[in-house]
């Protein structure tokens, strides 16, 4: 996966500047940005624009005059609404993809999901996210900040917003509602809404927030933060992401400071605050996404309409969204859902919300003729296809002790055919892979050392040697000790390998694991499939009682510390979790306390790592990683930690990484990219990179919208 050789990325700081910020977009989806400084590898004094795959970047100047949708023109001739110009910001937000076109207004999207709660229908909208990822994550963008400073260690951080934006009821958008978000709900204690990574310096303190004035925010941290303009990019912020603003005007009539009517209990699942606040479901909630919630229907429809205030245009000076309306159905069954696709029933579908896969191609493609849904496959990015990884902190001490001898997982990977799984559920896409953080990481293709650091890890237990998997277990005595054909603990007791998964997983993981059953009882490994109810899969997993978890897969990046979970462990939900939890109390009273209390009886369940084992170096590389101000030092930071994964692992074992994810189109729709337009082919699987919001979807357009209404 070289697919970045050549191409430039940003730096995100100069150490040589006093500032870095603003946008320098490469070119393969965008042009700069006005009203910030550059971030590129070039001098910042340097004219010569950064490139993908050859397309240079372009300034984006605001245009000179704004369109909008009939609807609304007729609104602002009856005087119900402004005028155009009134309802954007001095300096909106002009999209930049490369692939983009003038469209038309009207028609709906109608598509299908999953989710019932209906959190995934924010991730077509970026439109709360302060700064935005462009190029796959290659760039970052302004978003509702039109630019940014750091000073030259990263340890304090100014946003400067654009001027006139509004929420969806026309009401001024200021710095208000951050620090409405944050001193009213962070900082108070009856709330309890949780800080986001980027709040926090590389120590783990949690930083100061002041506005100076209702369009600067100043972030300062006791420590260099240098990711903090990656992680304001990430995630869909007042989504399924941090949330970082609520419309003050419209939540503080919920709230007990505001309104002294408001109950005891306003915090609570029982008070009115958080339901008010959840404007994907709530359609009086303001919101600056380019559609706002028309109407909701548990379990079953959401209708999101066009925002007349929504803060972005098309280079022509078009006002988006260009088309009025999106339905999600919500269909939970995974056969109703194809059913719905092969008989045209839907006018778009993002097969990461649904449980449509691979197997379902042929069945879409025979369709086409009828159904006029065009087959898109997007890059995900992903490390690893469906991952399996041991419980590092299983409550059985004798368990525990076998899975954290990296021998033993070692053995299991060489026992693993993966070649059989791709071919059977990945249809032979993708990289074989033993199980990595994304292949698309800057860490990666950096320079020759991080192509090289990629593959070493990649390839490092990935061949398929059973034969070498029974002589390692043999040498850490796993053996078949009275003759039954299976193998024993090595002092004799009876050794069984569960594959824990939730009990309503989607095919592609109980196929893959009965394939990993079959190659692992084939060594003599009683292997057991276990599946487990849903609703009480992650509280087990954090209390040590499962021993693995088998239906998830690595998607993050675009760099490895971002998001570096999967990488160390720092929170409950991955392959050490007491070990993550106590990352977290580390520096806080519960450090020192309940010393003498088993760990798995500890509030919450916790355990200190193995001294200068490789959870506690992991920890140290990290947290140097954190607060490192060069980007290259950062990168060599992640190699070390890649090296222990090599040396002490494999703790994550994938099948095949960056597999297609299914897009469906209508022959009609326009503006929506191939992968062939993307900067790296897409980079879907990680919910930290939004997709599809990444690529849009308000300057997506009906050729014939007339014929496309619901």
């Amino acid at each position: 996966m070289d697919n970045r050789d050549g191409l430039s990325r940003r730096t995100l700081l100069h150490l040589s500047a006093a500032t870095a910020g603003g946008v320098i977009l490469a070119g393969c989806t965008a042009g700069n940005q006005p009203g910030g400084s550059g971030n590129s590898k070039a001098s910042p004094t340097s004219s010569a624009p950064p490139t993908v795959k050859g397309s240079k970047t372009t300034a984006l100047p605001i245009p000179s005059a704004f369109k909008e949708a009939p609807e609304l023109a007729k609104l602002v001739a009856a005087g119900k609404l402004p005028p155009v110009k009134d309802r954007l910001p001095t300096k909106p937000y002009v999209v930049p993809h490369n692939w983009i076109k003038p469209g038309k207004y009207g028609g709906a999207i109608s598509t299908v999901t999953s989710a019932s709660d209906s959190t995934t229908h924010a991730e077509f909208m970026y439109g709360h996210s302060l700064l935005r990822w462009l190029n796959d994550g290659k760039d970052i963008a302004s978003g509702l900040v039109e630019s940014w400073d750091s000073n030259a260690d990263a340890t304090e951080w100014t946003l400067h917003f654009r001027d006139g934006l509004k929420w969806s009821d026309g009401q001024p958008w200021s710095t208000e509602d951050i620090m409405f978000w944050w001193e009213d709900m962070v900082l108070n204690e009856e709330h309890g809404e949780v800080p986001p990574d980027e709040a926090r310096s590389g120590k783990g303190t949690l930083m100061t927030m002041t506005a100076p004035d209702k369009l600067t925010i100043v972030m300062k941290f006791d420590a260099p933060a240098p990711l903090t303009a990656d992680r304001l990019a990430m995630w869909v912020k007042r989504g399924n992401g941090p949330v970082w603003m609520e419309p003050k005007h419209y939540m503080k009539q919920f709230h007990p400071k505001y309104n002294k009517k408001v109950p005891k209990d306003w915090a609570t699942d029982k008070g009115e605050f958080d339901d008010k606040r959840a404007w994907i479901r709530n359609p009086d909630c303001p919101t600056m996404t380019g559609w706002k919630c028309k109407s909701f229907s548990e379990g079953r429809r959401v209708v999101f309409e066009r925002n007349p205030y929504y803060w972005c245009v098309s280079p022509d000076g078009a006002q988006l969204p260009y088309i009025d309306t999106i339905n999600f159905n919500v269909v939970q069954n995974a056969e109703v859902q194809k059913l719905q696709a092969v008989e045209g029933k839907l006018n778009f579908l993002y097969a990461g919300f649904t449980s449509i896969f691979l197997s379902d191609i042929s069945a879409l493609k025979q369709a086409e003729a009828k159904t006029k849904l065009k087959v898109l496959l997007w890059d995900a990015g992903d490390g690893s296809g469906s991952l399996v990884f041991f419980n590092q902190d299983y409550h059985d001490a004798k368990m525990r002790g076998l899975i954290r001898n990296p021998k033993f997982r070692q053995a299991l990977s060489y026992a693993y055919n993966r070649k059989d799984v791709q071919k059977s559920v990945y249809y032979n896409t993708g990289e074989l892979t033993t199980g990595t953080m994304s292949p698309k990481g800057i860490e990666f293709h950096v320079n020759d050392e991080g192509k090289q650091v990629y593959k070493s890890w990649r390839d490092s237990y990935v061949k398929y040697d059973p034969e070498l998997a029974k002589k390692i277990l043999d040498e850490i005595g796993v053996v078949d000790k009275d003759g039954d054909g299976k193998r024993e603990m090595p002092d004799g007791s009876k050794l069984v390998v569960r594959l824990d998964y939730q009990a309503d997983a989607s095919s592609e993981h109980v196929k893959k694991n009965t394939l990993l059953k079959r190659d692992w009882d084939a060594i003599g490994v009683d292997t057991r499939m276990n599946p487990v109810a849903p609703e009480g899969f992650g509280d087990q997993w954090r209390f040590g009682k499962l021993m693995t978890h088998t239906t998830w897969e690595t998607g993050d990046g675009p760099n490895c510390l971002v998001y570096p979970q999967w990488m160390v462990p720092i929170e409950s939900s991955r392959w050490a979790p007491l070990q993550g939890e106590f990352y977290n109390v580390r520096g806080t009273p519960k450090e020192k306390a309940e010393k003498n209390v088993d760990p798995y009886k500890r509030t919450p369940p916790r355990m200190e790592p193995v001294p200068d084992g490789p959870v506690e170096r992991l920890w140290k590389l990290y947290d140097q990683s954190k607060i490192e101000p060069d980007e290259m030092k950062r990168h060599q930071l992640v190699w070390e930690m890649i090296k222990i994964h090599i040396t002490d692992g494999p703790y994550l074992l994938g099948v095949c990484a960056n597999t297609p994810y299914i897009v469906l189109v209508h022959e009609d729709m326009k503006n929506v990219p191939a992968k062939e337009n993307l900067a790296m082919g897409g980079f879907a699987a990680p919910w930290i990179h939004p997709t599809p919001a990444v690529y849009d979807p308000e300057t997506w357009f009906w050729d014939n919208p007339e014929q496309h209404q619901q």
